[in-house]
């Protein structure tokens, strides 16, 4: 055998055994004091006990495997989301793993064996290592559900209703961005197909501001139903916007355009051959009269 392979062997060999002699005396006291263990976590994690005796017994088949960690990766994930939804902090679910350190620490503390004392060094970085990735999963998981809830509350804050036989309207309120582009563009083509609707308006009395992103995302919208083969007209136009639309030079070509919802209705009722006239009044409350015309198609 060369010397310098005889010089390492004899340099690393006593590490590496006093290494391996302080990692199984730690695994021999995870499974034997497993019953002192497990309330004391219990205590500082304040989380179900079969959800830490999931975690413990994945982590002691680790150790004895070779510290293969998937299976204790995969509890540790499924303590994280299910805290996410809980509303638990990130902290507070790191925590719950980082305390099994200082439950540990009290039974190695009583052992008070070389080993023991070098081996919780290892253990105690072993748990630093799952508690960041206890904390990541937790961030995964809380950023999935804000991402769901947004996309719910996108579409209930994007509703189609029905006006008239043959007119539906999206009311829109709030900013029109790029997603909610998408939502209103499948929504209305979606009830279009299902009620057969040839008109559409959509209302944007609720939209603070129109640039010439917003524009392109309405012409975007009124272009995908007129594939769909149903008018579209847009209103809600006042006079801060209809200024805004001037001054940006932005074109709505032959797309008609209402200052107010009912200015919008009235026209699509005329361009369905439906007239409503004022006929009178009777004290405070007028009178509507609907006529119907024929008209040549």
């Amino acid at each position: 055998m060369p010397v310098s392979t005889v010089v390492h062997f004899i340099q690393e060999s006593p590490l590496t055994v006093q290494a391996d002699a302080a990692k199984r005396r730690i695994e021999e006291l995870l499974r034997t004091d497993e019953e002192q263990i497990l309330p004391r976590w219990h205590a500082i994690a304040k989380a179900p006990v079969d959800e830490l005796q999931e975690i413990y017994h994945a982590l002691l088949s680790a150790l004895r495997e070779g510290e293969d960690l998937a299976e204790v990766r995969g509890a540790l994930a499924e303590l994280s989301r299910t805290r996410a939804r809980q509303g638990y902090t990130p902290s507070d679910t790191a925590r719950a793993v980082f305390g099994l350190k200082e439950a540990v620490y009290g039974t190695v503390e009583r052992d008070g064996t070389a080993e023991a004392l070098h081996g919780f060094t290892w253990f105690a970085r072993l748990i630093d290592d799952l508690g960041l990735f206890t904390f990541e999963s937790y961030a995964t998981a809380r950023e999935k559900i804000i991402l769901d809830q947004a996309e719910q509350l996108l579409e209930l804050s994007t509703p189609v209703v029905k006006l008239w036989d043959g007119i539906v309207a999206v009311p829109l309120v709030g900013t029109l961005d790029s997603a909610r582009t998408q939502v209103v563009m499948e929504k209305l083509l979606q009830t279009l197909v299902d009620t057969g609707a040839e008109h559409a308006v959509i209302d944007i009395t609720g939209v603070p501001a129109v640039d010439t992103q917003v524009a392109q995302h309405l012409l975007k919208t009124v272009v995908a139903a007129r594939l769909m083969g149903a008018e579209c007209v847009i209103s809600g136009i006042r006079p801060q916007i209809a200024y805004t639309i001037v001054t940006l030079g932005i074109e709505f070509g032959d797309i008609v355009t209402k200052a107010s919802l009912a200015d919008a209705l009235a026209y699509m009722l005329r361009r369905r051959g439906i007239e409503i006239s004022q006929a009178g009044q009777i004290g405070q409350i007028g009178q509507t009269r609907v006529a119907v015309r024929a008209e040549d198609r």
